[in-house]
C-alpha cells in the first residue's frame, strides 16, 4: 500500500511557537499510524523545531491550530505552499505534552484527514 504521505503537523501559535506541546503530541500520536509519516516544527524563531521549506515540499497535509497560524505560515513559506491542503483543528493552547484530553482532541479532529 502507498504511504499516504506526511502530516506535518505545523502547531505554532504566538504565544508559544517552539514546538514543545501540541506538535509533538500529534507527531507522535499519528506516528504509529499505519501510512501516515509525521513531523512536526515551529514557525518561532526560538522554536526547538524550526520549520523548513524542505518539510513543507515534503507533506501533503498541513495541520494548524488557529486560523492565524495559517496566515504566518503563508507570509513566511508563500512559495513552498502551492496545492497544500491546510486543515484548522482549533486547538487552544491550554494542553501539556501527551495530555490525554490533547491526545482526544487530535485524534478526533485530524485523524479523521489520515484514515
Amino acid at each position: 500500500m502507498a504511504s499516504k504521505g506526511l502530516a506535518c503537523f505545523i502547531f505554532r501559535f504566538l504565544r508559544r511557537p517552539q514546538n514543545r506541546l501540541r506538535s509533538p503530541t500529534a507527531e507522535q500520536i499519528f506516528a504509529s499510524w499505519p501510512d501516515v509519516d509525521t513531523d512536526s516544527a515551529g514557525l518561532g524563531n526560538d522554536a526547538t523545531v524550526p520549520l523548513s521549506p524542505e518539510q513543507l515540499d515534503w507533506s501533503n497535509i498541513i495541520f494548524v491550530m488557529e486560523k492565524t497560524h495559517r496566515n504566518k505560515l503563508a507570509s513566511k513559506f508563500q512559495r513552498h505552499l502551492n496545492g497544500k491542503r491546510f486543515i484548522c483543528l482549533d486547538i487552544p493552547d491550554e494542553y501539556e505534552f501527551m495530555q490525554p484530553e490533547l491526545i482526544k482532541l487530535l485524534e478526533a479532529k485530524a485523524g479523521k484527514f489520515l484514515r
